[in-house]
């Protein structure tokens, strides 16, 4: 993997990132207020391969409708699935319904490159979308460098 540059002019604006741990009896209310609090992005750090709750499909695909929500595991290591399970709330569902994979990036990291990738200027509809081999990390204005 090799690090990844985004290109900012001076006086960019932060834009605000929220992040979110899906943890095992959570019910998902917080997702509502996502938006309402002026959040421009969501990462969701899911469970295992980037799964959530069953009830948490819906909302995370009206927020995917409103700003970038990037599908990071919250394991801490490995990837993100992308076409393995197909249960409502899996994460070839998920991505189904608009989410973005983070790929290798944990939920921090994500976070991190959304929202320089936002400063940079760039919208929802200039992310990737899904495929067989997009993630968060690989848009056209992200510049990857070999390792040093």
């Amino acid at each position: 993997m090799g690090r990844y540059h985004v290109p900012l002019s001076e006086g960019t604006q932060d834009h605000p990132i929220a992040l979110y741990t899906v943890g095992l009896g959570g019910d998902g209310r917080l997702l509502e207020a996502v938006g309402l609090l002026g959040y421009e992005g969501l990462v969701i750090e899911a469970l295992g391969g980037g799964h959530v709750l069953i009830y948490m499909a819906e909302p995370l695909q009206t927020l995917a409708g409103e700003m970038p929500v990037v599908l990071a595991s919250r394991t801490g290591s490995g990837e993100v699935l992308r076409n393995t399970y197909g249960f409502t709330g899996s994460e070839t569902d998920l991505l189904s319904r608009g989410l973005i994979s983070a790929g290798m990036l944990d939920g921090p990291k994500a976070r991190l490159l959304l929202s320089l990738l936002l400063r940079a200027g760039r919208r929802k509809k200039k992310l990737p979308k899904h495929s067989a081999t997009s993630s968060v990390a690989d848009p056209p204005t992200v510049s990857q460098t070999s390792k040093t």
